[in-house]
């Protein structure tokens, strides 16, 4: 289980270039908006504060960073990494047109650039499951943040709620690679992602890829909608 391998860098990377341009239309449609309000929950847990610093990794088109340097305000800063160019080349616009003074570079999350204990807060949404060594990618999300520090996660997981977890199984089987395939005309992609999310370790299975990085002094994590997805926070040593 610790030592779970990922997809192919350069399938996923191609995978999300591929739709890229239509990838916050299609996200909006297919969570019906909630994804946004999740990401929310997972600043607010972080315990993020005027003037801290904060990495976002996989940053996509810069949504989770936004939510962070809205919060960290004028006096922090905020910086979004991503290794796929087509979806990180969207983000400086939509950084204007919000008026939240972010930085995006080019980055691997399994080899950052930056030095040792840079960041307050270093985080991943919806990101970790599509790295190819996920073990990798904590460790070094850790290692550039301070000790004391957090590096936080959301991921999908496995609905454990009665009711829901019949319903939404259904829903992202069969609707989300349709819905996903309509807004981008790329079927494939979405099919991918509802099939990665199903077989990537959550709960206890993820704690466990994060305490085997042993980086951690402690490691908890919050169910969101019966498990449609999970908020993991680790607290740097």
């Amino acid at each position: 289980m610790n030592q779970i391998s990922g997809p192919e860098a350069q399938n996923i990377k191609n995978l999300f270039g591929g739709i890229a341009n239509t990838y916050d239309k299609a996200n909006d449609v297919i969570t019906f908006g909630m994804a946004r309000k999740w990401r929310k929950k997972l600043v607010k847990w972080s315990g993020a504060n005027t003037g801290m610093s904060v990495l976002d990794c996989a940053t996509g088109t810069g949504d989770l960073a936004f939510n962070f340097k809205s919060v960290v305000g004028e006096t922090g800063s905020v910086i979004g990494t991503d290794f796929c160019p087509e979806m990180i080349a969207l983000a400086p616009d939509k950084s204007k047109k919000l008026k939240l003074d972010v930085k995006f570079q080019i980055e691997d999350v399994t080899s950052l650039s930056f030095k040792d204990n840079c960041f307050d807060i270093t985080s991943i949404a919806y990101g970790i499951r599509n790295v190819q060594d996920p073990k990798k990618g904590l460790a070094e999300m850790a290692r550039v943040t301070k000790p004391g520090g957090k590096v936080m996660v959301i991921e999908t997981g496995i609905i454990t709620t009665p009711i829901l977890k019949h319903i939404i199984p259904l829903y992202f089987n069969h609707i989300v690679p349709r819905l996903g395939g309509i807004v981008s005309g790329n079927k494939e992609a979405y099919d991918y992602l509802n099939k990665s999310s199903g077989k990537f370790p959550c709960r206890e299975g993820f704690i466990n890829i994060m305490n085997s990085t042993n980086m951690f002094s402690q490691t908890e994590y919050k169910s969101i909608m019966g498990g449609a997805s999970y908020i993991y926070m680790g607290i740097v040593k």
